[in-house]
């Protein structure tokens, strides 16, 4: 009866049941003080093991290639010293000094500036044609079609049909003409700043659309239901409802589209020509240029490496930002 006793308050509830599974003299078996083993890859270590072929992939595709253009930058490589360019005179920074006093800045100013305001721009068009095609009416599928046209069609396409019509005989200045309006050259001059412009504007907006189109879908209907109990009228909502949720995605969308405004190469290619005028020579162009005109190959990946640092700073940015974000997030919770 005393061992019965004596067992029952053992493994019961409380202090008591910390003895249960010891020996007499209690102490812990060996294996409850090492835990269960585990053999093979562990929990921390197994996504690492799954990034080995992406990450070889990416070593391979980007990583030795962005390394041989900075030596390449590093290096006089021309059309001399190609067909032994691991015996080209190492010359340091003697490109990167040049590139910058070679207009480099200039095609820095008119990239950046170009890129932020096609940004700017297509950012409201899109997000209001992404409301215009949210909820479901009467020919909204025609509608969002229509919508995607410039986005679906090819860079070089868009540019061969603006460069075709924007010719000082073309279709833009006969229409121009008719209405009393001299047209003028959009090609060349200051106005093919503007042209650069507009005819990005036209093609990038659907991206945007897109986007904010995405994070509309993502709005509950409750929420609608809600704010229309509350008597809550468009103005509200648009400001309290539907622009929050589509915050992210749109914010997403403005640094991919101002990183590939600032990456068009055949946009302007295609449109103006290489050399194309002074007031459209962006950095992929005056890369472009420099390499396979001039046969600078030194100097045009001195060129390209500041053009990756150019680039990674909007997207250090963002990167940044939706970092604190997720933290913000996390604390709340």
């Amino acid at each position: 009866m005393t061992d019965d006793r004596t067992t029952t308050r053992t493994v019961g509830d409380g202090p008591a049941a910390t003895t249960a599974g010891r020996d007499p003299a209690g102490r812990e078996p060996p294996e409850a003080k090492a835990g269960p083993r585990r053999r093979g890859v562990t929990e921390r270590q197994r996504p690492l093991w799954l990034l080995i072929p992406g990450g070889t992939l990416m070593t391979l595709v980007i990583g030795i290639p962005l390394l041989l253009a900075f030596y390449i930058s590093l290096i006089d490589l021309d059309q001399y010293t190609l067909r032994r360019w691991l015996e080209a005179p190492f010359i340091g920074l003697d490109n990167f000094v040049e590139a910058f006093e070679s207009g480099l800045l200039h095609s820095v100013w008119i990239s950046v500036s170009f890129a932020v305001i096609a940004t700017v721009a297509t950012v409201p068009l899109g997000v209001a044609a992404a409301i215009v095609t949210q909820n479901a009416y009467r020919g909204r599928g025609w509608v969002r079609a229509v919508f995607l046209i410039p986005y679906v069609l090819p860079s070089f396409v868009v540019a061969s049909v603006w460069r075709t019509m924007l010719q000082p005989d073309g279709i833009v200045n006969a229409t121009l003409t008719r209405a009393g309006v001299d047209g003028g050259l959009w090609l060349s001059g200051p106005r093919s700043y503007w042209t650069l412009i507009l005819v990005e504007i036209w093609a990038a907006w659907p991206f945007i659309y897109l986007m904010a189109l995405a994070g509309l879908q993502s709005v509950d209907s409750e929420v609608h239901e809600a704010s229309a109990i509350d008597g809550a009228n468009w103005w509200p909502k648009l400001r309290r409802v539907i622009l929050p949720y589509v915050r992210g995605p749109v914010l997403l969308a403005c640094l991919l589209a101002t990183l590939n405004h600032i990456n068009n190469f055949t946009l302007p290619y295609v449109l103006f020509g290489a050399p194309a005028p002074d007031d459209v020579n962006v950095m992929p162009m005056l890369v472009y240029v420099t390499s396979f005109q001039s046969l600078r190959f030194g100097l045009s990946a001195a060129m390209a490496v500041v053009s990756l640092v150019l680039i990674a700073i909007p997207l250090f940015v963002y990167l940044r930002a939706v970092r604190l974000d997720v933290h913000e997030e996390g604390g709340r919770k």
